[in-house]
């Protein structure tokens, strides 16, 4: 009998956990079995496997192999496995001394020639095994940038089943792969767009920089080719700096979703996500068979888009109000729940009529009044509802674009949102719960943001004589609180509620 057991590693939602392969080669009837509740790729790999040892020089005998992954109670998926199971078929043929096999967890998926392609989900095992009392990792070379943002923890790139067995052996010497994490992190913050590119369209400029002061979603309305996505591409870039902790869960993410290339080891700039709207509820919130993250989750502490609002499905958009609510996603199947984040602001594109033109002065607009009242409720109430700013995007005009005027950059926007951010986590520094303004609930909105007299008179005339609905009552409150915030000022002035007022401009509309 001969048995051999090897340490390999497997992602459940973004975190990770440890695995067991365990080789077993008996006599009988010349079959490969591979139990633990595998997944087609995982089945797939005794072809790969079986092939590789042979391509790599190493005599396979006609046993029977039998691979437990373990725990055998967690769907196992990937081909991840399929170096720790043909190192531990060959410990088992002895061939692999078990000196070293307890100290390094094994990933990669094999080719048939023996050479290692990259694996997903890599820097979340890493992780995981740092946070264990296992000294490291054997990997593909591709991935070794992205695991090595694990700290403590030795990293031990390969290129073929070879290169692992060697190694293992103390045959072959291999330096751990290393990186310089906070220089990384510096060097990769930079944007390639930013404000300064866009010309005019100050007033639209203002309230994406009270969104994104105050963390709150936000609706551009207006006529094709305003800039309407040249805008919502410039928002994160004026959002604050994300931290080392922040980058390191949106690279998770990506990296469990196969996003990483093999030359970016960290997302260092806050993500921009624009799906298309024939985009599926599975793809938008996450899910399928297996589950991935999706759209809501890749956005994770940066900004989700969805231009043309009104075209994306009825359920697509409805699946969205639970992310937006309580920041994470909820995957629940028969055998597992998973939960993935999904922190982000979200930006918001639309016409304001079918053909577009029903607000742009130099085109005439063929809608009738029901058309246009029909396209605008495509979007229901309670999503609009989570919508903090609606505000009309006009068409550019030609004098704006042809001014040589310096516009401001990003960066000094950027500096005023994070003061404002700054003074919200000051506030909020006993809320553990709450970072910023869009995320108060009512109790909060009474305690932080109580106004004068004379704001509340504003407020009062706004809701009756412009016709505002009820629920924009919390919303208005919310960024009167973000506007005073980026004019340093504790009190909510009746300046501050009026420019607030000025960003609702679909209650205003009466249609919803």
């Amino acid at each position: 009998m001969m048995l051999a057991q090897v340490l390999s590693g497997a992602v459940l939602g973004i975190d990770a956990y440890l695995v067991k392969v365990e080789a077993h080669l008996d006599s009988g009837d010349p079959r490969f079995i591979t139990v633990g509740l595998p997944d087609g790729a995982v089945r797939e790999s005794k072809e790969r496997v079986q092939a590789a040892i042979k391509n790599s020089g190493y005599y396979l005998p006609a046993k029977r192999i039998t691979v437990n992954l373990a725990p055998a109670d967690i769907r196992k998926e990937g081909a991840a496995f399929d170096l720790p199971m043909a190192v531990g078929i060959l410990a088992a043929l002895e061939r692999v001394h078990p000196d070293r096999l307890q100290n390094f967890v094994l990933l990669g998926e094999l080719s048939l020639d023996g050479s290692l392609r990259p694996i997903h989900g890599a820097l979340p095992i890493a992780v995981c095994v740092a946070q264990s009392q296992i000294s490291g990792v054997l990997l593909p070379v591709e991935n070794a940038k992205e695991a090595a943002m694990a700290r403590d923890l030795q990293v031990i790139p390969v290129q073929s089943l070879n290169q692992a067995v060697q190694f293992l052996n103390g045959q072959l010497s291999i330096a751990p792969f290393t990186m310089d994490m906070d220089q990384l992190f510096s060097r990769t913050r930079v944007y390639r767009e930013d404000f300064s590119d866009v010309r005019g369209q100050q007033h639209v400029k203002r309230a994406l920089e009270v969104a994104a002061a105050g963390g709150h979603n936000i609706l551009m309305i207006g006529p094709p080719g305003s800039g309407k996505t040249m805008l919502a591409k410039r928002i994160p870039t004026i959002l604050p700096d994300m931290t080392l902790e922040e980058a390191l869960e949106t690279t998770k993410i990506h990296s469990v979703a196969g996003l990483l290339s093999a030359d970016e080891a960290l997302i260092a700039t806050r993500p921009f996500r624009s799906p298309h709207h024939t985009i599926s509820d599975a793809g938008l919130i996450g899910g399928g068979t297996i589950p991935k993250p999706g759209e809501v989750s890749l956005a994770h502490h940066g900004v989700l888009f969805l231009d043309e609002l009104p075209e994306f499905k009825k359920n697509v958009l409805e699946v969205m109000r639970q992310p937006l609510e309580d920041g994470k996603v909820t995957i629940a199947r028969a055998m597992l729940s998973l939960t993935y984040p999904a922190e982000f602001m979200l930006a918001a594109a639309m016409n304001p009529c079918p053909c577009g033109y029903h607000t742009d002065p130099n085109n005439q607009c063929n809608c009738t009044p029901l058309l246009i009242q029909r396209y605008l409720s495509r979007i229901s109430g309670p999503l609009l509802d989570r919508i903090d700013l609606h505000v009309e995007v006009p068409a550019v005009k030609y004098k704006e674009l042809s001014e040589q005027s310096a516009e401001e950059t990003s960066e000094a926007i950027r500096r005023r949102v994070s003061a404002a951010r700054h003074r919200q986590l000051e506030r909020f520094r006993r809320h553990p719960r709450l970072f910023c303004n869009a995320r108060m609930e009512s109790r909060d909105i009474r305690k932080y943001c109580r106004i004068d007299d004379q704001g509340d008179e504003l407020l009062k005339t706004a809701i009756t004589r412009w016709g505002l609905s009820a629920r924009a009552y919390d919303r208005i409150l919310k960024v009167a609180r973000t506007i005073a915030d980026l004019a340093a000022s504790e009190v909510i002035r009746p300046e501050h509620v009026g420019e607030a007022v000025q960003y609702r401009s679909l209650d205003r509309s009466g249609i919803f």
